[in-house]
């Protein structure tokens, strides 16, 4: 099972209404927010991950700050306000890309733009947990994380549905090269550091 189907599936029942009643969204909403909001942050991370210093970064900020224990106590987490790191993760990982990645998932899920960023506040937390609980488990060094974030966006590029459709809007958005296709370019610099 992929990152994205396991977040999917410990955000549901309970998790779902509690992270819906924090951002003040319906539950159905909320959900179609995720299955377009969580391919598109995967995807992020897997562009800045596709180059050395950038997968160094992501590789340092697991080992020291995100152990996976929130997904341990994921209802209170979502139940709550406080959604911790995730600003701080979402400036790091989408940068100037942030607005555009909002509107991208409020328009493919009718999810008002502000909620979006509340939402992906919530999420950005639970990826690096899980991101950082894969690191630990499996003993991964840096060509290895990011080895895992390329699969689970190339995964998700071939997919139907929503989260394809949120990774082909992303790719508008982080394409380097102007070819529409920023999956080329993250195979390209993934390919170049990993045999070094």
């Amino acid at each position: 099972m992929s990152l994205i189907e396991q977040l999917t599936q410990q955000i549901s029942g309970q998790a779902l209404q509690s992270l819906s009643q924090q951002i003040g969204a319906d539950p159905n909403t909320t959900n179609a927010a995720i299955s377009a909001a969580l391919p598109m942050l995967v995807g992020a991370m897997a562009k800045n991950a596709s180059t050395q210093d950038g997968a160094a970064s992501l590789h340092n900020a697991l080992a020291n700050d995100h152990d996976g224990s929130i997904l341990d106590n994921l209802g209170s987490f979502l139940g709550s306000p406080d959604n911790g790191p995730g600003a701080g993760i979402l400036r790091h990982v989408l940068g100037a890309k942030q607005t555009g990645v909002e509107q991208g998932v409020s328009q493919l899920s009718g999810m008002d733009a502000s909620k979006v960023t509340m939402l992906l506040q919530n999420l950005a937390p639970l990826i690096m947990g899980y991101l950082g609980q894969q690191q630990r488990k499996q003993g991964l060094d840096i060509g290895g994380l990011a080895s895992i974030l390329f699969q689970e966006k190339s995964r998700a590029a071939q997919g139907s549905g929503t989260g394809s459709s949120a990774l082909d809007m992303l790719g508008g958005l982080l394409d380097q090269d102007g070819d529409g296709s920023f999956l080329d370019d993250i195979g390209g610099m993934l390919g170049g550091f990993l045999k070094r």
